[in-house]
């Protein structure tokens, strides 16, 4: 049975104030993960999802300050929120917190109902302001249709690239949900790297949902960003499997009629959607091309792109 319970992230060197947060928090059924240090707590924050930090300033290792900066920066973690907890009067402290991005703190000893109220105020305001989705943190299709409609509106040159895992089903049924969901976050961080590298500063990266994704940039940019998820998924995608699976090249499983086949390597193929050579509309225009594109991709060998020409 899953587990639903908000999920805390507790980062602090000292076992007895972690003792104290834990009994604190089993009043409202949190469930606790604890960290010893900053470097650990970074880690746990990258690998585990959780709802919310509370992180000491003063850490060995890697302080609370460098912590929370680091996760304000990661565009997968950056709505985290982040709770920093600091000494008694130490105004440097709070001010550092605050400018590393921390969404409020908390002073040492503090009163545990304060302490829940204020993770009560936060839980709430995150869940009003992100529309994500809650495994890549990504905005997700409110955002992902609000952004469309704005460039069509704009009437400015756009490019929509739709990005899908192929065998992502089999793979998921051999190795579990667990690993799926790792390989999906893999994938939103290859997006968000060459959409960075490649991009323009107002590029949008969404979450459709499942193993299916959105870049909106320019056509200029387009080609370069899919290039390079091409190849860095087509480098990742082998460090998925175990090494019987990864040598062969393939896994054993089942196709849509229930037939056991060889089903490659998961790979990634993009449609790319522009209004560079005809004239958009609407949204729906948008998605038919682009589901059209991503399918004529699909049938071509491993991973690979397909843009728009027609005029």
């Amino acid at each position: 049975m899953q587990d639903n319970r908000i999920k805390i992230l507790i980062a602090d060197d000292d076992p007895d104030i972690r003792d104290v947060l834990k009994l604190t928090l089993s009043e409202e059924n949190y469930e606790v993960i604890e960290a010893s240090n900053g470097e650990e707590a970074l880690r746990t924050a990258t690998n585990i999802k959780v709802d919310l930090v509370l992180l000491d300033y003063k850490m060995p290792l890697m302080d609370g300050r460098t912590v929370c900066s680091l996760i304000k920066k990661d565009l997968l973690l950056r709505h985290l929120p982040v709770i920093m907890v600091t000494g008694k009067g130490e105004i440097d402290d709070k001010i550092g917190g605050i400018d590393a991005g921390a969404d409020d703190y908390i002073v040492k000893p503090f009163e545990p109902k304060e302490l829940l109220a204020r993770i009560r105020m936060i839980l709430r305001r995150t869940e009003r302001d992100l529309e994500a989705n809650p495994l890549t943190r990504l905005p997700g299709n409110v955002s992902i249709l609000g952004e469309l409609s704005k460039r069509i509106t704009q009437k400015a040159l756009f490019a929509v690239c739709y990005v899908d895992l192929d065998k992502f089903k089999a793979y998921n049924d051999k190795y579990g949900f667990e690993r799926g969901d790792n390989v999906i976050r893999e994938t939103a961080r290859i997006l968000i790297r060459a959409a960075q590298e490649f991009g323009e500063p107002d590029d949008f990266i969404g979450h459709i949902g499942g193993d299916d994704f959105v870049i909106v940039t320019t056509p200029k940019s387009s080609d370069n960003i899919c290039k390079k998820i091409i190849i860095d998924f087509e480098k990742m995608a082998p460090t998925f499997y175990n090494d019987e699976d990864r040598k062969q090249g393939y896994i054993m499983g089942k196709d849509r009629k229930g037939i056991e086949q060889k089903i490659p390597l998961l790979s990634v193929s993009i449609g790319v959607v522009t209004n560079e050579f005809h004239k958009i509309e609407h949204v729906a225009q948008i998605g038919e091309i682009g589901a059209e594109l991503k399918e004529a991709a699909k049938r071509l060998e491993r991973s690979n792109y397909i843009k728009d020409q027609r005029k």
